[in-house]
């Protein structure tokens, strides 16, 4: 009978197209990079990721931290594609309008609940510190990120991270059915890059059309990077902090915006070095 079983779930579930979707999520973002840096501006933030970037990996504590990350990063990645998501794919044909709900969805579902981790347990959210602050204290060291530092993270929060993306996708399959394989891809690689910029740096050229929601997207993290008492807890968008009165641009929230009110630059608690 367990062998029954066994084989019933192996027969539900769609390897060989999870194992596609891995390949597109890690294919993809690196053919585009090529095209996406014909783009001066997008050349620019390249470059001066990368000057600030080889200053961190000269630091011997630095490259340990990003090595288990990454290390724990893959396995959980690995997971997820084996476990999670071959009983989440279709390749059924489904309307566009279809898939790009299914998108939004799966982002803000994952977002709504990132935000609690983060506020809850990786910060003091309101109701006193939260018990994983020690985790998260890791990735705060960095309180002017580079593009590189957004693996800077001690392996917990990595898999905690990682684990509450793949969770997601699995919960909303198992309400709505399955998503199609393109959904999961798109979804995957915006999750990541969207996480990605969030720490880049800009230079003040981006600071005009079509690249000025980039550069807010990034100063906005950048503004909860300087300091450990900041607001802006959600990744993908800042709807739920300004939902639940958690949005910061500098000056704080909830009593913290008494506290810090006045204070300017990075240094004295304000506002982050912008590039």
């Amino acid at each position: 009978m367990e062998t029954t079983f066994l084989s019933s779930i192996l027969e539900r579930g769609e390897w060989l197209l999870s194992f596609g979707a891995l390949i597109a999520v890690l294919g993809i973002p690196a053919l585009a990079r090529y095209v996406v840096l014909l783009v001066p501006t997008f050349r620019e933030t390249r470059r001066l990721n990368q000057e600030v970037a080889a200053k961190q990996v000269t630091k011997s504590f630095y490259n340990p931290i990003q090595n288990r990350s990454k290390f724990w990063g893959l396995l959980t990645t690995a997971f997820i594609f084996t476990f999670i998501l071959p009983f989440c794919l279709t390749l059924e044909p489904q309307p566009i309008w279809q898939m790009l709900l299914d998108m939004f969805i799966i982002l803000m579902f994952y977002d709504f609940f990132y935000y609690l981790v983060h506020r809850f347990l990786f910060h003091d959210g309101g109701f006193g510190p939260g018990p994983l602050m020690w985790v998260h204290a890791v990735h705060h060291q960095q309180k002017n990120p580079c593009r590189l530092d957004s693996n800077y993270l001690n392996p917990i929060e990595t898999c905690m991270g990682l684990g509450l993306y793949g969770a997601s996708i699995g919960a909303l399959a198992a309400m709505m059915g399955p998503f199609h394989v393109a959904t999961i891809v798109i979804t995957w690689i915006a999750f990541s890059e969207i996480n990605l910029h969030n720490h880049d740096r800009m230079s003040e050229e981006s600071d005009r059309f079509p690249f000025k929601y980039l550069k807010y997207m990034s100063f906005m993290h950048h503004v909860h990077h300087a300091r450990f008492t900041a607001g802006n807890f959600a990744t993908i968008s800042l709807f739920y902090d300004w939902l639940f009165g958690t949005y910061d641009v500098g000056q704080g929230w909830g009593k913290n915006k008494r506290e810090n009110a006045g204070n300017s630059g990075a240094g004295a608690g304000g506002k982050p070095v912008a590039g």
